[in-house]
Protein backbone atom coordinates (compact mmCIF):
# COMPACT_ATOMS: atom_id res chain seq x y z
CA UNK A 1 0.00 0.00 0.00
CA UNK A 2 1.48 3.22 -0.89
CA UNK A 3 -0.18 7.18 -0.08
CA UNK A 4 -1.33 9.20 -2.73
CA UNK A 5 -2.07 12.71 -2.77
CA UNK A 6 -5.40 14.15 -4.23
CA UNK A 7 -6.63 17.30 -4.74
CA UNK A 8 -10.56 18.04 -4.39
CA UNK A 9 -13.15 21.12 -4.14
CA UNK A 10 -14.41 19.95 -1.16
CA UNK A 11 -11.10 20.71 0.64
CA UNK A 12 -10.60 24.51 -0.72
CA UNK A 13 -9.97 26.49 2.82
CA UNK A 14 -12.34 29.23 0.76
CA UNK A 15 -9.62 31.33 0.25
CA UNK A 16 -9.07 29.57 -3.20
CA UNK A 17 -6.34 27.72 -2.10
CA UNK A 18 -6.90 23.86 -2.25
CA UNK A 19 -5.67 22.04 0.69
CA UNK A 20 -4.36 18.08 -0.86
CA UNK A 21 -6.45 15.26 0.45
CA UNK A 22 -4.37 12.25 1.54
CA UNK A 23 -5.61 9.04 0.90
CA UNK A 24 -4.63 5.62 0.77
CA UNK A 25 -4.74 3.12 -2.22
CA UNK A 26 -3.00 -0.07 -3.55
CA UNK A 27 -0.40 0.76 -6.11
CA UNK A 28 1.77 -1.16 -8.91
CA UNK A 29 5.46 0.30 -7.95
CA UNK A 30 7.63 1.03 -11.50
CA UNK A 31 10.49 -1.26 -12.13
CA UNK A 32 13.63 -0.47 -13.63
CA UNK A 33 14.68 -1.80 -16.71
CA UNK A 34 18.19 -2.92 -17.27
CA UNK A 35 19.49 -2.51 -20.96
CA UNK A 36 22.75 -2.55 -22.43
CA UNK A 37 24.86 0.58 -23.30
CA UNK A 38 25.85 1.63 -26.89
CA UNK A 39 26.36 4.64 -28.81
CA UNK A 40 25.18 6.52 -26.10
CA UNK A 41 21.63 4.42 -25.77
CA UNK A 42 20.37 2.06 -23.94
CA UNK A 43 18.91 -0.92 -26.37
CA UNK A 44 17.46 -4.17 -25.67
CA UNK A 45 19.73 -7.09 -26.27
CA UNK A 46 19.05 -8.30 -29.59
CA UNK A 47 19.06 -11.68 -28.50
CA UNK A 48 15.96 -11.28 -26.24
CA UNK A 49 17.89 -13.20 -23.48
CA UNK A 50 17.45 -12.17 -19.99
CA UNK A 51 18.91 -13.58 -16.54
CA UNK A 52 17.04 -12.94 -13.43
CA UNK A 53 19.56 -11.22 -10.92
CA UNK A 54 18.94 -12.52 -7.24
CA UNK A 55 19.41 -10.63 -3.51
CA UNK A 56 21.00 -12.48 -0.69
CA UNK A 57 18.15 -13.22 0.55
CA UNK A 58 17.34 -15.10 -2.76
CA UNK A 59 14.49 -12.69 -4.33
CA UNK A 60 14.91 -11.85 -7.77
CA UNK A 61 15.62 -7.91 -7.78
CA UNK A 62 16.07 -7.70 -11.59
CA UNK A 63 16.01 -9.31 -15.03
CA UNK A 64 19.39 -8.48 -16.56
CA UNK A 65 19.95 -8.02 -20.48
CA UNK A 66 22.23 -11.34 -21.87
CA UNK A 67 23.93 -10.04 -24.50
CA UNK A 68 24.96 -11.56 -27.65
CA UNK A 69 27.44 -11.74 -30.09
CA UNK A 70 26.16 -9.36 -32.61
CA UNK A 71 25.54 -6.97 -29.33
CA UNK A 72 29.28 -6.94 -29.14
CA UNK A 73 29.75 -6.08 -32.93
CA UNK A 74 27.55 -2.62 -32.48
CA UNK A 75 29.69 -1.60 -29.70
CA UNK A 76 32.69 -2.21 -31.25
CA UNK A 77 31.16 -0.47 -34.59
CA UNK A 78 30.19 2.45 -32.04
CA UNK A 79 33.75 2.18 -30.55
CA UNK A 80 35.46 2.96 -33.95
CA UNK A 81 33.22 5.60 -34.72
CA UNK A 82 33.69 7.81 -32.46
CA UNK A 83 37.53 6.85 -31.88
CA UNK A 84 39.37 9.17 -33.86
CA UNK A 85 37.22 12.13 -32.59
CA UNK A 86 38.03 10.67 -29.34
CA UNK A 87 41.93 10.32 -29.73
CA UNK A 88 42.20 14.12 -31.69
CA UNK A 89 40.60 15.96 -28.39
CA UNK A 90 42.88 17.86 -26.40
CA UNK A 91 44.04 16.54 -23.28
CA UNK A 92 42.11 19.14 -21.24
CA UNK A 93 39.23 18.74 -23.04
CA UNK A 94 39.19 14.54 -21.64
CA UNK A 95 39.87 16.08 -18.11
CA UNK A 96 37.86 17.68 -18.13
CA UNK A 97 35.39 14.77 -19.19
CA UNK A 98 36.62 12.47 -16.81
CA UNK A 99 36.18 15.31 -14.13
CA UNK A 100 32.25 15.81 -14.67
CA UNK A 101 32.09 11.96 -14.33
CA UNK A 102 33.05 11.94 -11.30
CA UNK A 103 31.35 15.12 -10.19
CA UNK A 104 28.11 13.30 -11.41
CA UNK A 105 29.01 9.91 -9.60
CA UNK A 106 29.31 12.42 -6.38
CA UNK A 107 25.68 13.51 -6.81
CA UNK A 108 24.37 9.73 -6.82
CA UNK A 109 26.54 8.36 -4.24
CA UNK A 110 23.25 7.38 -2.08
CA UNK A 111 22.22 5.60 -5.54
CA UNK A 112 25.55 3.75 -5.88
CA UNK A 113 25.79 2.88 -2.32
CA UNK A 114 22.02 1.52 -2.10
CA UNK A 115 22.75 -0.55 -5.40
CA UNK A 116 26.01 -2.38 -3.73
CA UNK A 117 24.43 -3.24 -1.23
CA UNK A 118 21.46 -4.92 -3.09
CA UNK A 119 24.48 -6.89 -4.70
CA UNK A 120 25.68 -8.54 -1.18
CA UNK A 121 27.74 -5.47 0.21
CA UNK A 122 27.76 -3.98 3.51
CA UNK A 123 26.86 -0.29 3.82
CA UNK A 124 30.78 0.45 5.02
CA UNK A 125 32.30 -1.16 2.52
CA UNK A 126 29.88 -0.07 0.00
CA UNK A 127 30.40 4.10 1.06
CA UNK A 128 33.87 3.20 0.68
CA UNK A 129 34.15 1.54 -2.46
CA UNK A 130 32.52 4.52 -4.44
CA UNK A 131 33.68 7.20 -2.71
CA UNK A 132 37.12 5.35 -3.58
CA UNK A 133 35.87 4.87 -7.13
CA UNK A 134 34.99 9.46 -7.55
CA UNK A 135 38.78 9.55 -6.53
CA UNK A 136 40.15 7.51 -8.96
CA UNK A 137 38.17 8.98 -11.90
CA UNK A 138 39.87 12.53 -10.28
CA UNK A 139 43.02 10.84 -10.27
CA UNK A 140 42.87 9.74 -14.06
CA UNK A 141 41.54 13.14 -15.20
CA UNK A 142 44.77 14.48 -13.35
CA UNK A 143 47.08 12.38 -15.84
CA UNK A 144 45.38 13.83 -19.07
CA UNK A 145 48.30 16.08 -19.84
CA UNK A 146 51.00 14.65 -17.62
CA UNK A 147 51.22 10.96 -19.36
CA UNK A 148 52.89 12.05 -22.91
CA UNK A 149 55.56 14.17 -21.10
CA UNK A 150 56.59 11.34 -18.91
CA UNK A 151 56.45 8.60 -21.74
CA UNK A 152 58.03 10.38 -24.26
CA UNK A 153 61.78 10.16 -25.14
CA UNK A 154 64.51 12.13 -27.00
CA UNK A 155 66.85 9.25 -28.54
CA UNK A 156 70.18 10.26 -29.57
CA UNK A 157 71.00 8.87 -32.92
CA UNK A 158 74.14 9.25 -35.14
CA UNK A 159 73.16 11.40 -37.84
CA UNK A 160 71.48 15.25 -38.03
CA UNK A 161 68.52 14.31 -36.88
CA UNK A 162 66.13 15.07 -34.07
CA UNK A 163 64.55 11.72 -32.66
CA UNK A 164 61.26 11.58 -30.84
CA UNK A 165 59.51 8.51 -29.22
CA UNK A 166 56.03 9.74 -27.74
CA UNK A 167 52.60 7.04 -26.79
CA UNK A 168 49.16 7.30 -29.22
CA UNK A 169 46.13 5.40 -28.23
CA UNK A 170 46.22 2.39 -29.55
CA UNK A 171 42.24 2.50 -31.10
CA UNK A 172 39.68 0.08 -29.37
CA UNK A 173 39.66 -1.99 -26.25
CA UNK A 174 37.70 -4.75 -25.15
CA UNK A 175 37.42 -4.65 -21.25
CA UNK A 176 36.56 -7.88 -18.89
CA UNK A 177 35.16 -6.28 -15.63
CA UNK A 178 36.61 -7.74 -12.68
CA UNK A 179 34.26 -10.19 -10.77
CA UNK A 180 35.43 -8.38 -7.68
CA UNK A 181 34.79 -4.17 -6.66
CA UNK A 182 31.43 -4.06 -8.37
CA UNK A 183 32.44 -0.15 -8.86
CA UNK A 184 36.04 0.54 -8.56
CA UNK A 185 36.54 -2.57 -10.66
CA UNK A 186 35.15 -0.67 -13.84
CA UNK A 187 36.23 2.44 -12.39
CA UNK A 188 39.94 1.27 -12.99
CA UNK A 189 39.57 -0.61 -16.07
CA UNK A 190 37.86 2.41 -17.86
CA UNK A 191 39.54 5.25 -17.08
CA UNK A 192 43.15 4.38 -17.80
CA UNK A 193 42.17 3.47 -21.18
CA UNK A 194 40.03 6.25 -22.33
CA UNK A 195 41.97 8.70 -20.63
CA UNK A 196 44.85 7.30 -23.06
CA UNK A 197 42.14 8.56 -25.92
CA UNK A 198 41.11 4.87 -26.72
CA UNK A 199 37.54 3.61 -26.84
CA UNK A 200 36.29 0.81 -25.48
CA UNK A 201 33.88 -1.94 -24.86
CA UNK A 202 33.05 -2.97 -21.35
CA UNK A 203 31.52 -6.79 -20.90
CA UNK A 204 30.30 -6.10 -17.07
CA UNK A 205 30.90 -8.57 -14.67
CA UNK A 206 27.97 -11.46 -13.69
CA UNK A 207 27.69 -11.13 -10.25
CA UNK A 208 27.37 -6.84 -10.59
CA UNK A 209 25.27 -5.91 -13.42
CA UNK A 210 23.59 -3.29 -11.77
CA UNK A 211 26.33 -1.36 -10.84
CA UNK A 212 27.23 -1.39 -14.28
CA UNK A 213 24.47 0.01 -16.19
CA UNK A 214 24.00 2.63 -13.07
CA UNK A 215 27.32 3.46 -14.33
CA UNK A 216 26.35 3.65 -17.99
CA UNK A 217 23.61 6.28 -16.92
CA UNK A 218 26.24 8.41 -15.21
CA UNK A 219 28.01 8.47 -18.67
CA UNK A 220 24.89 9.34 -20.28
CA UNK A 221 24.34 12.23 -18.17
CA UNK A 222 27.87 13.49 -18.70
CA UNK A 223 29.69 14.90 -21.40
CA UNK A 224 31.33 11.92 -23.08
CA UNK A 225 30.58 11.27 -26.55
CA UNK A 226 28.09 8.62 -27.12
CA UNK A 227 30.57 5.38 -28.27
CA UNK A 228 33.75 6.27 -26.14
CA UNK A 229 32.33 3.65 -23.65
CA UNK A 230 30.12 1.20 -24.02
CA UNK A 231 28.64 -1.49 -21.42
CA UNK A 232 27.34 -4.61 -22.18
CA UNK A 233 25.71 -7.48 -19.53
CA UNK A 234 25.58 -11.01 -19.99
CA UNK A 235 27.45 -14.05 -19.24
CA UNK A 236 31.06 -12.91 -19.64
CA UNK A 237 32.72 -16.31 -20.12
CA UNK A 238 30.74 -16.20 -23.40
CA UNK A 239 32.22 -12.69 -24.57
CA UNK A 240 35.84 -14.15 -24.05
CA UNK A 241 36.44 -15.56 -27.45
CA UNK A 242 34.43 -13.23 -29.51
CA UNK A 243 35.92 -10.01 -28.04
CA UNK A 244 39.63 -11.39 -28.06
CA UNK A 245 39.20 -13.17 -31.60
CA UNK A 246 37.37 -9.72 -32.78
CA UNK A 247 39.75 -8.31 -36.11
CA UNK A 248 39.05 -4.58 -35.09
CA UNK A 249 39.83 -4.56 -31.55
CA UNK A 250 43.47 -3.37 -30.99
CA UNK A 251 43.76 -4.67 -27.12
CA UNK A 252 41.68 -6.48 -24.65
CA UNK A 253 42.06 -5.78 -20.94
CA UNK A 254 41.30 -7.92 -18.03
CA UNK A 255 42.36 -8.60 -14.62
CA UNK A 256 41.28 -12.07 -13.25
CA UNK A 257 40.62 -14.57 -15.83
CA UNK A 258 41.73 -17.90 -15.01
CA UNK A 259 45.02 -19.95 -16.48
CA UNK A 260 42.49 -21.02 -19.29
CA UNK A 261 40.85 -18.18 -20.14
CA UNK A 262 43.98 -16.12 -20.35
CA UNK A 263 45.34 -18.70 -22.97
CA UNK A 264 42.44 -18.25 -25.38
CA UNK A 265 42.63 -14.61 -25.12
CA UNK A 266 46.54 -14.26 -25.59
CA UNK A 267 46.22 -17.29 -28.60
CA UNK A 268 43.45 -15.44 -30.03
CA UNK A 269 44.93 -11.94 -29.74
CA UNK A 270 47.57 -13.18 -31.53
CA UNK A 271 45.41 -13.25 -34.84
CA UNK A 272 45.79 -9.95 -35.46
CA UNK A 273 48.93 -8.60 -33.29
CA UNK A 274 46.60 -7.22 -30.81
CA UNK A 275 47.62 -6.33 -27.10
CA UNK A 276 46.54 -8.81 -24.17
CA UNK A 277 47.07 -6.55 -21.32
CA UNK A 278 46.76 -7.86 -17.76
CA UNK A 279 46.13 -5.15 -14.89
CA UNK A 280 46.51 -7.08 -12.26
CA UNK A 281 49.82 -6.50 -13.01
CA UNK A 282 49.87 -2.80 -11.61
CA UNK A 283 48.30 -0.96 -8.76
CA UNK A 284 44.65 0.45 -9.56
CA UNK A 285 46.22 4.06 -9.27
CA UNK A 286 49.23 4.16 -11.98
CA UNK A 287 50.21 5.64 -15.36
CA UNK A 288 51.47 2.40 -16.61
CA UNK A 289 47.87 1.69 -16.74
CA UNK A 290 47.31 4.05 -19.70
CA UNK A 291 51.00 3.37 -21.08
CA UNK A 292 49.69 -0.18 -21.56
CA UNK A 293 47.22 0.68 -24.42
CA UNK A 294 49.24 2.96 -26.03
CA UNK A 295 51.95 2.49 -29.24
CA UNK A 296 54.90 4.18 -29.15
CA UNK A 297 55.35 5.97 -32.19
CA UNK A 298 58.83 7.64 -33.56
CA UNK A 299 59.59 10.70 -35.41
CA UNK A 300 62.71 11.58 -37.17
CA UNK A 301 62.77 15.00 -37.89
CA UNK A 302 66.12 16.74 -40.01
CA UNK A 303 68.51 19.76 -37.61
CA UNK A 304 68.76 22.77 -39.12
CA UNK A 305 65.12 22.75 -41.93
Amino acid sequence: METKIKKTLAASNGNGITKPHIETVSRIDVRKTYKLYIDGKFPRTESGRFSPLKDMQGNTIANICRASRKDLRDAIVSNRKVQEDWSKRSAYNKAQIIYRIAETLEGRKAQFIDVLVQQGYTSAIAKNEVNASIDLLVYYAGWSDKYIQIFSTVNPVESAHFNFSYPEPTGIVTILAPQADALLGIISHVAPVIIGGNTCTLVAADKFPLTAIDFAEVLHASDLPGGVINILTGNRKEFIGHASSHMDVNAIVFSDLDPSDKKIVQVNSALNVKRAVDYSKEPVMSPYRILSCQEIKTTWHPMGI
